[in-house]
């Protein structure tokens, strides 16, 4: 893999652990939405999803 390609992957590694962190947070803070995890992880599955075919093309 080239230089670029790697910090690519890093920067969507660290966009994932954002929303994932933010989602976590806002579930956190309004308890009754869900459980902070869960949330969290649905919203990385999305962004993944999205990403997925992206980073395959």
């Amino acid at each position: 893999m080239s230089t670029l390609a790697l910090l690519v992957v890093l920067l969507l590694v660290l966009v994932v652990a954002l929303v994932f962190g933010g989602l976590a947070y806002l579930a956190y803070r309004h308890p009754a939405t869900r459980e902070p995890l869960v949330i969290g992880l649905s919203g990385v599955a999305v962004v993944a999803a999205i990403v997925g075919p992206i980073l395959t093309r």
